[in-house]
């Protein structure tokens, strides 16, 4: 008990010095967390702040591009109203009726010429303008392609607004072009009158191109030109991977004038932006790679982390260092103290470190071997003591036997029955044999059987009506059980069951193995016992033995305990023969099959010593 106290009161100081580590290492998690948390926070604002004004400025310079678009395209249809309204364009659809053929030619050169130096004005958005006369059935361009007058492709074409191309297929490989026709009626536009003046005004994918890398030069994005259902307008050096792919996207989305949405494109990040064109109702598109303009944030982010991480690594790798050299020999302390607690004695620490715990590893070491020793003492103190009960027990028993026998043999004598003086005298050197080898305490279960046997044939020479049968699985019959373990079972049944009533005569022995059990049932038809002297008896093999009871079955209660353990005893119950019955149960030695049984009826020969 002071032992099991000493060692408690060790682990308890040193498993408080292992919360101490446990403790330490908590703190450094500890005064990480808050650090992390408000810098994941501070981060977070900024990296939202920044990338709302990274989105509205984008919009606003796809907004400025847009109305630079526009503008260009309102200096276009202000030239084209102005230049309808031009005199010598008036001419060109008049009568012509007093004007000779060198004043029609002076007069379309003068038109062409307007209409070629208004295109020149801005070489990055040139323009193709087509005047046509209804009245003469001519049209005139700035075009270096010849033009003529159709009056299908006018009425085709009069929609009064901007429209992509102009219901004819462009030539293979060539993109369409921007397309708007005004005519000079006082009426509706859109509706020719016969003799009405039209201007045709158009520009091709080449100025959409020129602003978008314009616009592109001064940026990070990659910009182009959308309208759903037709083919988009890039800038020269786009990619056009990621523009099919945005093309994908804004196919399967509905929008109204504005669009800025972050999207994944080909496992990255994207800023979509598109500002609606009022004059031609395309959207000009911005595709902005969203981690290139965040990187530096993002840098400065994962730069802490990583500086967070490599401080961490630090903290753990100096308390990995202290577990080393302190914690790891506090452990082995602990654990040896637990083995000497648990009842190991042999336990050894391995005590090769080079610091103050040492000089504690060794004196455990020293202090277990002692222990160790003082055990082992003890013990076969113990083992030396029971041995010699056991054999003192079954001197008990040994002499119980003989004076039963002798009685017998005296009284066959003084009834002149040699036989049975002859056969009890054979049976009689037959258990002397079997009891004085001294060199063995234990007998197979077989060879206790055989000596049963023996002295049921005795019994049953004595009394004719006595019968038996002996049924025992052959897996037990190889178990080693301590000498005249059934002897003073079956001696009690015989003389106190079959004895006691001229009714009764018959035993029956019988035997099976459950649950690592083995157990014996010795079963007799005689008058039994009541129920409470049957409680009685079963109280008594589990007190010291008094001397108003028999030593037999206490003795053999004994040999069981000592032998097998505390799962082992007698039991008396009623017998299913309507008199009692004794248990014997003890623990197997091995878990075997259930094999085939053997019976031994009285009439089977045995003891050949003595046949």
């Amino acid at each position: 008990m002071e032992l099991r106290r000493g060692i408690a009161l060790v682990e308890g100081r040193i498993s408080s010095r292992f919360s101490l580590f446990a403790k330490m290492n908590g703190l450094i998690v500890i005064l990480f967390i808050p650090i992390i948390i408000l810098f994941t926070y501070s981060n977070g604002t900024a990296f939202n702040v920044i990338s709302k004004e990274l989105q509205k400025s984008n919009i606003k310079q796809l907004s400025f591009l847009s109305s630079q678009i526009d503008s260009r395209i309102n200096q276009m249809m202000d030239f084209v109203i102005t230049f309808s309204r031009d005199p010598n364009v008036q001419k060109f659809n008049g009568l012509n009726i007093w004007e000779d053929r060198y004043d029609r030619m002076q007069t379309r050169y003068v038109v062409q010429e307007k209409m070629m130096l208004q295109s020149g004005i801005t070489n990055i958005w040139p323009v193709k303008y087509t005047v046509y006369s209804q009245q003469n059935k001519e049209a005139i361009s700035n075009s270096n392609k010849s033009v003529t007058y159709s009056e299908d492709y006018l009425e085709r074409n009069m929609s009064g607004k901007w429209t992509y191309g102009n219901g004819e297929e462009a030539a293979s490989g060539q993109p369409k072009a921007f397309y708007w026709f005004y005519t000079d009626s006082f009426g509706q536009q859109g509706v020719l009158g016969g003799s009405n003046l039209v201007v045709e005004a158009s520009f091709g994918h080449e100025n959409i191109q020129n602003m978008l890398d314009t616009y592109k030069a001064g940026g990070q994005g990659d910009p182009l030109f959308y309208h759903k259902g037709e083919a988009p307008i890039l800038n020269r050096s786009a990619s056009q991977p990621l523009s099919e792919a945005v093309i994908r996207y804004l196919d399967g989305q509905a929008f109204g004038d504005t669009l800025q949405r972050v999207v994944q494109l080909d496992n990255k990040s994207y800023l979509v932006s598109a500002v609606k064109s009022p004059q031609l109702n395309w959207y000009l598109v911005d595709i902005v790679p969203h981690g290139q303009i965040l990187g530096p944030i993002s840098f400065s982010r994962n730069l802490f982390y990583l500086s967070m991480v490599l401080l961490f690594a630090v903290g753990i790798s100096a308390s990995v260092l202290l577990y080393r050299n302190v914690q790891r020999p506090i452990r082995k302390l602990i654990r040896g103290f637990q083995s000497v607690q648990r009842g190991d004695f042999a336990a050894r620490i391995n005590a090769n470190v080079h610091n103050e715990f040492s000089f504690l590893l060794h004196r455990f070491n020293d202090m277990s071997q002692q222990i160790q020793g003082l055990i082992e003492n003890v013990l076969n103190e113990k083992l030396r003591a029971r041995e010699a009960t056991l054999k003192q027990l079954q001197a008990q028993i040994n002499p119980h036997f003989l004076y039963n026998c002798l009685g017998y043999i005296i009284n066959m004598a003084q009834m002149k029955d040699e036989e049975a003086v002859v056969s009890m005298a054979y049976n009689l050197s037959t258990y002397y044999r079997y009891t004085t080898r001294i060199e063995r305490q234990t007998a197979t279960l077989d060879e206790e059987i055989k000596l049963i046997v023996n002295y049921l044939d005795i019994q049953k020479l004595r009394n004719g009506r006595i019968h038996y049968r002996i049924d025992i699985p052959e897996e037990m019959q190889s178990q080693h059980v301590p000498r005249l373990l059934l002897q003073p079972i079956v001696e009690n049944a015989v003389m106190h069951g079959i004895g006691k009533s001229y009714a009764s005569g018959e035993i029956r022995i019988s035997g099976e193995m459950s649950d690592g059990l083995c157990k014996i049932y010795i079963d007799d038809d005689g008058p039994g016992m009541e129920a409470g002297l049957q409680e009685a008896l079963n109280r008594k093999m589990k007190e010291p033995l008094q001397e108003d009871m028999g030593c037999g079955l206490w003795n053999t209660n004994q040999r069981l305990i000592h032998k097998f353990g505390e799962r082992s005893s007698l039991f008396f119950t009623k017998s299913e023969l309507g008199g009692f019955r004794t248990e014997i149960v003890w623990e197997a030695a091995s878990a075997e099959e259930p094999g085939r049984q053997t019976a031994k009826e009285g009439a089977e020969q045995h003891a050949d010593d003595h046949r």
